[in-house]
Protein backbone atom coordinates (compact mmCIF):
# COMPACT_ATOMS: atom_id res chain seq x y z
CA UNK A 1 0.00 0.00 0.00
CA UNK A 2 0.95 3.69 -0.28
CA UNK A 3 2.00 5.72 2.43
CA UNK A 4 -0.89 8.48 2.85
CA UNK A 5 0.21 10.99 5.61
CA UNK A 6 0.67 14.41 5.13
CA UNK A 7 4.35 15.40 6.33
CA UNK A 8 2.59 17.43 9.26
CA UNK A 9 0.90 14.25 10.45
CA UNK A 10 4.60 12.28 10.19
CA UNK A 11 6.74 14.85 12.35
CA UNK A 12 3.95 13.92 15.27
CA UNK A 13 4.89 10.37 14.93
CA UNK A 14 7.14 8.01 16.76
CA UNK A 15 10.00 6.49 15.31
CA UNK A 16 8.76 3.49 15.61
CA UNK A 17 5.84 4.02 13.94
CA UNK A 18 7.17 6.07 10.79
CA UNK A 19 9.13 2.50 10.67
CA UNK A 20 6.29 0.54 10.49
CA UNK A 21 4.53 2.78 8.18
CA UNK A 22 7.70 2.50 5.71
CA UNK A 23 7.63 -1.22 6.12
CA UNK A 24 3.73 -1.42 4.63
CA UNK A 25 4.44 0.67 2.45
CA UNK A 26 4.86 -0.31 -1.33
CA UNK A 27 7.90 1.42 -3.27
CA UNK A 28 5.73 4.80 -4.56
CA UNK A 29 4.75 5.28 -0.83
CA UNK A 30 8.46 4.89 0.42
CA UNK A 31 10.11 7.11 -1.65
CA UNK A 32 6.96 9.46 -1.33
CA UNK A 33 7.69 9.37 2.97
CA UNK A 34 11.23 9.70 2.78
CA UNK A 35 11.26 12.92 0.78
CA UNK A 36 8.51 14.33 2.83
CA UNK A 37 11.16 12.81 6.55
CA UNK A 38 13.90 14.76 4.76
CA UNK A 39 12.88 17.81 6.50
CA UNK A 40 12.66 16.02 9.77
CA UNK A 41 14.75 17.51 12.29
CA UNK A 42 14.97 14.71 14.33
CA UNK A 43 18.05 12.72 14.34
CA UNK A 44 16.50 9.28 14.92
CA UNK A 45 14.88 10.23 11.69
CA UNK A 46 17.70 10.67 9.62
CA UNK A 47 19.84 8.18 10.85
CA UNK A 48 16.55 6.02 9.64
CA UNK A 49 16.80 7.95 6.40
CA UNK A 50 20.60 7.26 5.88
CA UNK A 51 20.09 3.28 6.63
CA UNK A 52 16.79 2.84 4.03
CA UNK A 53 19.33 4.50 1.09
CA UNK A 54 22.53 2.69 2.48
CA UNK A 55 20.36 -0.56 1.72
CA UNK A 56 18.79 0.96 -1.25
CA UNK A 57 21.98 1.57 -2.94
CA UNK A 58 23.48 -1.91 -1.77
CA UNK A 59 20.15 -4.05 -3.59
CA UNK A 60 21.11 -1.69 -6.78
CA UNK A 61 24.88 -2.77 -6.73
CA UNK A 62 23.62 -6.21 -6.33
CA UNK A 63 21.01 -6.10 -9.13
CA UNK A 64 24.20 -4.64 -11.07
CA UNK A 65 26.60 -7.66 -10.34
CA UNK A 66 23.85 -10.42 -10.77
CA UNK A 67 23.37 -8.75 -14.35
CA UNK A 68 26.79 -8.94 -15.14
CA UNK A 69 27.35 -12.43 -14.06
CA UNK A 70 24.16 -13.55 -15.86
CA UNK A 71 25.77 -12.04 -19.26
CA UNK A 72 27.69 -14.34 -20.49
CA UNK A 73 25.33 -17.37 -19.64
CA UNK A 74 22.27 -15.32 -21.85
CA UNK A 75 24.87 -15.13 -24.66
CA UNK A 76 25.23 -18.93 -24.27
CA UNK A 77 21.59 -19.12 -23.77
CA UNK A 78 20.40 -16.98 -27.01
CA UNK A 79 23.04 -19.59 -29.10
CA UNK A 80 20.13 -22.20 -28.15
CA UNK A 81 21.96 -23.72 -25.25
CA UNK A 82 19.10 -24.62 -22.94
CA UNK A 83 20.22 -26.27 -19.26
CA UNK A 84 23.90 -24.92 -18.46
CA UNK A 85 25.20 -26.44 -15.33
CA UNK A 86 27.96 -24.30 -13.27
CA UNK A 87 30.56 -25.98 -11.73
CA UNK A 88 33.10 -25.09 -8.96
CA UNK A 89 34.85 -27.01 -6.26
CA UNK A 90 36.36 -25.99 -2.63
CA UNK A 91 38.30 -27.39 -0.44
CA UNK A 92 41.90 -27.56 -2.48
CA UNK A 93 43.70 -25.92 0.14
CA UNK A 94 42.80 -27.17 3.64
CA UNK A 95 45.00 -30.53 5.58
CA UNK A 96 41.73 -32.26 6.14
CA UNK A 97 38.36 -33.21 5.27
CA UNK A 98 37.43 -33.84 1.51
CA UNK A 99 37.08 -31.65 -2.06
CA UNK A 100 33.70 -31.39 -2.74
CA UNK A 101 32.21 -30.43 -6.18
CA UNK A 102 28.50 -29.19 -6.95
CA UNK A 103 27.23 -28.83 -10.42
CA UNK A 104 24.03 -26.26 -10.61
CA UNK A 105 21.58 -25.85 -12.93
CA UNK A 106 18.95 -23.39 -12.71
CA UNK A 107 16.15 -21.96 -14.85
CA UNK A 108 17.42 -19.34 -17.71
CA UNK A 109 15.53 -16.80 -15.87
CA UNK A 110 16.64 -17.22 -12.43
CA UNK A 111 17.52 -14.19 -10.51
CA UNK A 112 18.85 -14.80 -6.84
CA UNK A 113 20.19 -11.14 -5.28
CA UNK A 114 23.85 -11.83 -4.12
CA UNK A 115 24.86 -14.98 -5.73
CA UNK A 116 28.85 -14.46 -5.53
CA UNK A 117 32.42 -16.55 -5.17
CA UNK A 118 31.49 -18.04 -2.07
CA UNK A 119 34.70 -17.08 -0.08
CA UNK A 120 33.16 -13.56 -0.12
CA UNK A 121 30.20 -13.76 1.91
CA UNK A 122 29.24 -14.49 5.37
CA UNK A 123 28.63 -17.50 6.67
CA UNK A 124 25.07 -17.03 7.61
CA UNK A 125 24.49 -15.27 3.89
CA UNK A 126 25.87 -18.63 2.38
CA UNK A 127 23.77 -20.93 3.83
CA UNK A 128 20.50 -18.71 3.30
CA UNK A 129 21.61 -18.36 -0.43
CA UNK A 130 22.50 -22.17 -0.70
CA UNK A 131 18.48 -23.01 0.36
CA UNK A 132 17.09 -20.62 -1.83
CA UNK A 133 19.94 -22.09 -4.99
CA UNK A 134 18.73 -25.53 -4.01
CA UNK A 135 14.84 -24.43 -3.63
CA UNK A 136 14.92 -22.84 -7.20
CA UNK A 137 17.49 -25.42 -8.78
CA UNK A 138 16.74 -27.56 -11.81
CA UNK A 139 19.06 -30.06 -10.49
CA UNK A 140 22.03 -30.09 -8.58
CA UNK A 141 24.91 -32.61 -8.16
CA UNK A 142 27.55 -33.39 -4.73
CA UNK A 143 30.49 -34.95 -5.16
CA UNK A 144 33.13 -35.32 -2.32
CA UNK A 145 36.40 -37.02 -2.83
CA UNK A 146 38.17 -38.17 0.15
CA UNK A 147 41.92 -38.12 1.76
CA UNK A 148 42.92 -41.34 0.59
CA UNK A 149 42.49 -40.50 -2.66
CA UNK A 150 43.58 -37.26 -2.59
CA UNK A 151 47.11 -38.61 -1.54
CA UNK A 152 46.86 -41.32 -4.11
CA UNK A 153 46.49 -38.92 -7.39
CA UNK A 154 47.21 -35.20 -5.57
CA UNK A 155 44.65 -32.76 -5.26
CA UNK A 156 44.12 -31.44 -9.19
CA UNK A 157 43.34 -34.85 -10.22
CA UNK A 158 41.02 -35.01 -7.29
CA UNK A 159 39.47 -31.67 -7.82
CA UNK A 160 38.26 -33.05 -11.61
CA UNK A 161 37.37 -36.43 -10.27
CA UNK A 162 34.79 -34.80 -7.83
CA UNK A 163 33.51 -32.33 -11.00
CA UNK A 164 33.43 -35.04 -13.00
CA UNK A 165 31.38 -36.86 -10.62
CA UNK A 166 29.32 -33.65 -9.63
CA UNK A 167 27.90 -33.79 -13.43
CA UNK A 168 27.13 -37.41 -13.37
CA UNK A 169 25.12 -37.02 -9.92
CA UNK A 170 22.87 -34.44 -11.80
CA UNK A 171 19.26 -35.59 -12.47
CA UNK A 172 19.47 -34.13 -15.61
CA UNK A 173 22.06 -34.08 -18.80
CA UNK A 174 23.23 -30.90 -19.37
CA UNK A 175 23.33 -28.76 -23.24
CA UNK A 176 27.07 -27.47 -21.04
CA UNK A 177 28.94 -27.06 -18.59
CA UNK A 178 30.58 -23.69 -17.10
CA UNK A 179 33.79 -24.81 -15.00
CA UNK A 180 35.50 -22.65 -12.76
CA UNK A 181 39.23 -22.51 -14.17
CA UNK A 182 38.87 -26.21 -14.87
CA UNK A 183 38.75 -28.08 -18.20
CA UNK A 184 37.18 -31.23 -18.36
CA UNK A 185 37.40 -33.57 -20.70
CA UNK A 186 33.42 -35.24 -21.48
CA UNK A 187 31.14 -35.89 -24.49
CA UNK A 188 28.83 -32.70 -23.12
CA UNK A 189 30.12 -29.33 -24.48
CA UNK A 190 32.38 -27.48 -21.97
CA UNK A 191 33.54 -24.35 -21.28
CA UNK A 192 36.42 -22.89 -18.43
CA UNK A 193 36.07 -19.92 -17.01
CA UNK A 194 39.36 -18.10 -15.19
CA UNK A 195 37.59 -16.50 -11.34
CA UNK A 196 34.61 -18.08 -12.87
CA UNK A 197 32.88 -17.82 -9.58
CA UNK A 198 32.70 -14.08 -9.81
CA UNK A 199 32.26 -13.97 -13.26
CA UNK A 200 29.54 -16.44 -13.68
CA UNK A 201 25.87 -16.69 -11.98
CA UNK A 202 25.87 -20.51 -12.15
CA UNK A 203 29.15 -21.14 -11.47
CA UNK A 204 28.87 -18.90 -8.04
CA UNK A 205 25.67 -21.00 -7.60
CA UNK A 206 27.38 -24.13 -7.73
CA UNK A 207 30.42 -22.56 -5.20
CA UNK A 208 28.10 -21.80 -2.48
CA UNK A 209 26.59 -24.97 -2.77
CA UNK A 210 29.41 -27.15 -2.70
CA UNK A 211 31.00 -24.27 0.25
CA UNK A 212 27.85 -25.02 2.54
CA UNK A 213 27.72 -28.83 2.10
CA UNK A 214 31.48 -28.57 2.78
CA UNK A 215 31.37 -26.84 5.82
CA UNK A 216 28.37 -28.71 7.42
CA UNK A 217 30.32 -31.50 7.01
CA UNK A 218 33.53 -30.09 8.62
CA UNK A 219 30.85 -29.41 11.67
CA UNK A 220 30.43 -33.00 12.04
CA UNK A 221 33.80 -33.95 11.87
CA UNK A 222 34.85 -31.45 14.80
CA UNK A 223 32.15 -33.80 16.85
CA UNK A 224 34.54 -36.83 16.02
CA UNK A 225 37.59 -34.93 16.68
CA UNK A 226 36.68 -31.64 19.19
CA UNK A 227 40.65 -31.51 19.72
CA UNK A 228 41.00 -29.85 16.14
CA UNK A 229 38.09 -27.18 16.14
CA UNK A 230 37.28 -28.23 12.21
CA UNK A 231 34.04 -26.31 13.08
CA UNK A 232 35.96 -23.38 13.19
CA UNK A 233 39.05 -24.05 10.55
CA UNK A 234 36.78 -25.86 8.22
CA UNK A 235 40.14 -28.33 7.85
CA UNK A 236 42.67 -25.35 6.84
CA UNK A 237 46.33 -25.27 8.13
CA UNK A 238 45.83 -22.31 10.94
CA UNK A 239 48.33 -22.26 14.00
CA UNK A 240 45.65 -23.99 16.31
CA UNK A 241 45.04 -26.89 14.05
CA UNK A 242 48.74 -27.37 12.69
CA UNK A 243 49.14 -27.37 16.49
CA UNK A 244 46.63 -29.85 17.54
CA UNK A 245 48.13 -31.81 15.20
CA UNK A 246 51.83 -31.69 16.69
CA UNK A 247 50.62 -32.59 19.92
CA UNK A 248 47.52 -35.17 18.78
CA UNK A 249 48.72 -36.73 16.04
CA UNK A 250 46.24 -37.08 12.94
CA UNK A 251 42.97 -38.11 12.07
CA UNK A 252 41.37 -40.43 9.46
CA UNK A 253 40.79 -37.29 7.39
CA UNK A 254 44.17 -35.36 7.58
CA UNK A 255 45.78 -35.17 3.90
CA UNK A 256 48.78 -37.03 4.60
CA UNK A 257 50.00 -35.49 2.09
CA UNK A 258 49.16 -32.38 2.80
CA UNK A 259 51.05 -32.56 6.63
CA UNK A 260 53.70 -34.79 5.87
CA UNK A 261 56.25 -31.57 6.76
CA UNK A 262 54.30 -30.87 10.04
CA UNK A 263 54.54 -34.41 11.15
CA UNK A 264 58.66 -34.50 10.22
CA UNK A 265 59.44 -31.10 11.63
CA UNK A 266 57.67 -33.00 14.78
CA UNK A 267 59.95 -35.73 14.50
Amino acid sequence: MRAVYTQDQLFQMTIAQIKKIYEQSDDHGKNQLIAFLRADPRKGIQSFIKKVEKQALARRQSIQKICLKKKRENILYAKGYKMIAGIDEVGRGPLAGPVVAAAAVLPSDSWILGIDDSKKLPEKKREALAKKIEKEAISIGIAQIGPRTIDQINIYNSTKLAMYMAVKNLSLIPDLLIIDAVNLEMKIASKSYVHGDEKCYSIGAASIVAKVYRDQLMKKYAKLYPQYAFDKNKGYGTSEHIQAIRHCGLTPIHRVSFVQNIIDKNG
